[in-house]
């Protein structure tokens, strides 16, 4: 994050707009969050639209001619754009021109305006699927990771502060250690033992409180919810440990395959759960040991 305060600095400095910027990681990992703090730091108007909401050139072209100078437009799931929507950026990102088809048939014609400059910020989770010519039009170019324990525990206790109750640290470090690395998991734990904690205490969240609801969620001290077991349970149990593809674990789970992929997978691979070969997903011998099932190691997992 120091490059990003430098390139703002030099923005700022320059009196230029900051080159556009894509951010790519987890969801909830706090892209928006992020891209609101770019806006607040350049001291300039923050506008947010989502890749599914642009479904048309026209829609496009009312965003951007109503940006002032140096606006920040921060483009949510930007991998889901349309292709004609996609490719009308590339001059607006490149030299701020808008070209616009009006009429049609044979008299239609083609008229170039002139945008304000301006900063587009895009955020996606599967930045692999933006095409390359889009891609190579963002200046800067920033992946967000998980967060440490340390840093959930300190995002956590500042959610509480803000929320108007007291949690102990060890209280916060018990919600942290189930989080995921996640802020956006770790804020919806923490409302939800706070929820516990008014019924079954004076509302003081600590250590104890904390693990006991957690317990009653169903959320074990890894952080697996009732979804992450089911992946396990169907990969060990259903399939022999794998090699199993990720549409018949989703059918069996009751899942989307995209949710399987983008939500639940990214962690259990982190975690050394499972892994991805090219016949389809297997269960290592750190899933079968946290699911306590012993591994035959007879079996050839591929």
């Amino acid at each position: 994050m120091e490059n990003l305060l430098v390139f703002i600095s030099s923005a700022k400095k320059r009196g230029e707009p900051l080159d556009h910027v894509i951010l790519s990681g987890p969801p909830g990992i706090g892209k928006t969050c992020l891209a609101e703090i770019i806006s607040n730091e350049l001291g300039v108007n923050f506008k947010i639209t989502s890749g599914p909401a642009i479904e048309r050139a026209g829609d496009l072209a009312a965003i951007l001619t109503n940006l002032e100078k140096f606006d920040v437009l921060f483009i949510d799931e930007i991998h889901r754009l349309n292709r004609t929507v996609e490719e009308t950026l590339y001059p607006v990102m490149e030299d701020y021109k808008l070209d616009i088809i009006i009429g049609k048939g044979p008299s239609a014609k083609s008229i170039r305006i002139d945008i304000s400059p301006f900063t587009i910020i895009g955020a996606t989770t599967r930045i692999g699927l933006i095409a390359s010519p889009l891609r190579d039009r963002f200046g800067v170019n920033l992946r967000l990771d998980y967060y440490k324990e340390k840093n959930i525990t300190k995002i956590i206790q500042r959610s509480a502060r803000i929320m108007g109750f007291e949690i102990s640290e060890d209280g916060a470090a018990a919600i942290a250690k189930r989080s995921r690395g996640t802020p956006r998991i770790a804020n919806r734990l923490l409302r939800r033992v706070r929820d516990y904690a008014y019924i079954n205490s004076d509302g003081k969240i600590d250590e104890k409180i904390a693990e006991n609801a957690l317990t009653k969620l169903d959320i074990d001290k890894l952080g697996l919810d009732i979804v992450d077991k089911k992946i396990l349970d169907t990969i060990i149990n259903k399939f022999n440990g794998g090699p199993v593809g990720v549409g018949t674990i989703a059918v069996s789970i009751g899942e989307e395959t995209n949710t399987v992929e983008d939500v639940y997978e990214p962690y259990l691979l982190q975690l050394g759960f499972i892994k991805r070969t090219q016949k389809g997903r297997v269960a290592t011998s750190l899933g079968f040991k946290h699911l306590g099932v012993k591994k035959d190691n007879s079996q050839k997992l591929f």
